[in-house]
């Protein structure tokens, strides 16, 4: 089983939008069965707590039903049992990679929009999304936006992983369009 944590936009994931994402564009890719998604924040203040509501409202509208999540914190032992740590954030993704064990957990760690096509020439510094949390519902459809355009990315790039008969999964993450 592969096994994939998105590390959220703020310290606290209660907007798990990416979670969903994956999963429903991993469904549409048929590698739903051999692929595990969770979501993490790197700070335990909301630890517990529902999606938050203007989260909720556009996974909703996106046919996605977030009313079980919980927020829960990133522990380092998740590195043992990860494939890949997707940071939304770059100060996460800098956070993550300073807690990593070794290097070999700290290659785990990328930033979701690497696989975003259309910014691959961008560096590091210019690939995080901004937290929503202090916006209105507009912030949460530019977040959301930004997770969409990477997800195919994240598909591929894990079908390619899980093996060369995968092929048709790759097709199928292409053409799942809007995560």
């Amino acid at each position: 089983m592969y096994s994939i944590v998105a590390v959220c936009t703020g310290n606290i994931c209660r907007s798990p939008m990416a979670e969903f994402a994956l999963r429903r564009a991993f469904e549409a890719a048929g590698l739903a069965e051999l692929v595990r998604i969770d979501s993490a924040g790197v700070s335990d203040e909301e630890l517990g707590n529902p999606v938050d509501p203007r989260a909720g409202d556009l996974l909703r509208r996106e046919g996605l039903d977030a009313s079980r999540h919980a927020a829960q914190v990133f522990d380092p032992v998740r590195f043992d049992d990860r494939d890949l740590v997707l940071a939304l954030d770059v100060v996460h993704w800098r956070r993550l990679r300073a807690l990593a064990p070794d290097g070999s957990a700290a290659a785990k760690v990328r930033l979701l929009r690497e696989f975003d096509p259309a910014v691959e020439e961008l560096g590091p510094d210019d690939l995080g999304i901004y937290d929503p949390w202090y916006g209105g519902p507009e912030d949460f459809e530019t977040t959301y936006g930004l997770i969409a355009a990477a997800v195919p990315g994240v598909v591929r790039a894990v079908a390619r992983e899980l093996g060369p008969d995968r092929g048709s999964a790759q097709d199928a993450a292409q053409d799942a369009g809007r995560a």
